[in-house]
């Protein structure tokens, strides 16, 4: 156990004695990496945050992971239309749908992180949607021929451009 720093010593003198006194004693020599330079010192787009992009790609973990529910929530809802359109029933739809449901109103209640504008996904939308999408005979999707100012099933369109075609 590390012994504590006495009440009347300055901290930096303290830690500079520990220092050379681990010095001293040898407990620095034989250290991996030792007279090497430091991975990414000369390289100029080295910056502070990247031993955190070097820690996810060593663990094999993507950035999403580290985003806030509130952003992640937004993410799902706008790729719902796809994700739905690889299911092969319609109550594996509406299953999709509720479970990303739950978890938007279990946000709401208690929202952490930003706050981002987020609502319950309207499941019927989202069903016909996937109706119109597949042709049930082996699930591959028809090709789409809506208006391109229609938003996807599911995604609501933001304010100003509701307000653009109501008048």
């Amino acid at each position: 156990m590390s012994e504590r720093k006495p009440a009347g010593v300055d901290f930096e003198s303290w830690v500079d004695r520990k220092i050379r006194e681990a010095t001293e004693r040898g407990e620095f020599e034989n250290l991996p990496g030792a007279g090497k330079p430091l991975p990414g010192a000369g390289n100029p787009y080295h910056d502070e945050d990247a031993w955190l992009r070097d820690y996810l790609r060593r663990e094999g973990v993507s950035g999403e992971a580290m985003l806030p529910p509130s952003l992640l929530l937004r993410r799902d809802v706008e790729r719902l239309p796809g994700t739905v359109r690889e299911l092969g029933t319609e109550a594996e739809v509406r299953a999709a749908v509720a479970e990303l449901n739950r978890r938007i109103v279990d946000w709401l209640r208690l929202p952490t992180g930003p706050q981002i504008p987020i609502a319950p996904v309207d499941t019927e939308e989202i069903v016909a949607g996937w109706r119109s999408a597949t042709n049930h005979t082996g699930g591959r999707p028809v090709t789409d021929a809506r208006d391109p100012e229609r938003p996807r099933p599911g995604v609501r369109r933001p304010w100003w451009r509701r307000l653009r075609r109501s008048g």
